[in-house]
């Protein structure tokens, strides 16, 4: 069964969320700006993609970071604009209209409620999107939700890396690393776990003094506490069986 995911107490959900954050404030782009002109293949256009990477401070995904590596930034250039993106047209909360995208009424109101945009969207976000399609093809992480909640629950009070949890979930050492299955376990658990919870804003990584390719701490965030009531609160260690 999926824990549920629904937010208790009061918390900023606009500062802890990026995807929340991102999404809302696409919101209120679309209504103050006549709508999100589009592509040819339907992406949305540059002028909003370079306002998205300016306004949404999405750790990774800041337009400092993405002017870097990029000289213009189409949609695909900010992989954040992805979920984004899918969920504001599959919640219908955005609609096309004339070769842009408009925010509906139902998106309109969302937007200056984000306690409520939370509960909306994070279920359907964390449970029932894909966040890989290439390794959700190949099966997707090992285990389910129920388990990677209860463990991070309790090994990231503290803080912990990503090779802490791979050991403990899958008894995998940093020295495997070189294992095609270790990788293979290691990207699927990054890829459709860690950064799902980290953009929904109920993770946020320490990344001080790292470079692009080291994996950094993660902490949980005030959103971890507030939306989740799981099996292992009050749990000082796991015990694993």
């Amino acid at each position: 069964m999926l824990p549920l995911l629904k937010l208790r107490d009061d918390v900023d959900v606009l500062k802890h969320s990026p995807l929340v954050r991102g999404m809302i404030f696409t919101l209120r782009f679309a209504d103050e700006n006549g709508g999100i002109g589009l592509t040819q293949s339907g992406a949305m256009n540059r002028k909003f993609v370079h306002w998205a990477a300016d306004q949404f401070d999405w750790p990774g995904y800041t337009a400092a970071e993405l002017f870097e590596i990029n000289k213009v930034l189409n949609e695909h250039d900010m992989q954040p604009l992805r979920p984004v993106h899918d969920l504001l047209r599959y919640l219908k909360l955005l609609r096309q209209y004339k070769g842009k995208l408009v925010a509906t009424k139902k998106g309109g109101a969302l937007a200056e409620e984000p306690r409520a945009f939370f509960d909306l969207v994070a279920p359907d976000y964390l449970y029932h999107s894909i966040h890989d399609e290439r390794i959700e093809a190949r099966g997707g992480p090992l285990g389910n939700w129920d388990i990677f909640l209860n463990v991070i629950n309790v090994e990231a009070r503290t803080g912990c890396t990503l090779a802490h949890l791979l050991k403990t979930l899958y008894g995998w050492e940093e020295k495997d690393g070189f294992d095609p299955e270790h990788s293979n376990v290691r990207f699927a658990f990054k890829f459709c776990v860690i950064r799902p919870l980290c953009w929904l804003g109920l993770l946020w990584e320490d990344r001080e003094s790292l470079n692009l390719w080291e994996d950094g701490t993660y902490y949980k965030t005030p959103l971890w506490q507030a939306a989740l009531k799981l099996d292992t609160d009050g749990q000082a260690a796991l015990r694993l069986v």
